[in-house]
């Protein structure tokens, strides 16, 4: 699974075409999502962005996310994304 710094995750704010958040450590795909078009959600939330906190404020749950895929994982800094190992052995 893909690692991102949340430097990286701002690269997928959506102006690309492709739009991610992130909810308690996982990163999701919201591209094709009609309430996410062009990288914002009801005009206060960002895609590109962690959403933990903005989410647990929502009028709807975390489990609405269910729908997106999960492209990855959010970690604190670039030093831990480092940690990540390729499952494909390396010669």
């Amino acid at each position: 699974m893909r690692v991102f710094t949340k430097e990286e995750l701002r690269k997928y704010d959506g102006s690309g075409g492709i739009a991610y958040i992130a909810y308690a450590g996982k990163v999701y795909d919201v591209s094709h999502s009609f309430h996410w078009k062009k990288g914002i959600h009801q005009v206060t939330h960002y895609a590109g962005c962690d959403l933990t906190d903005a989410l647990r404020q929502a009028p709807h749950g975390a489990d609405m996310l269910e729908r997106f895929p999960i492209v990855g994982e959010l970690v604190e800094s670039e030093e831990s994304s480092t940690k990540y190992i390729d499952k494909e052995p390396r010669l």
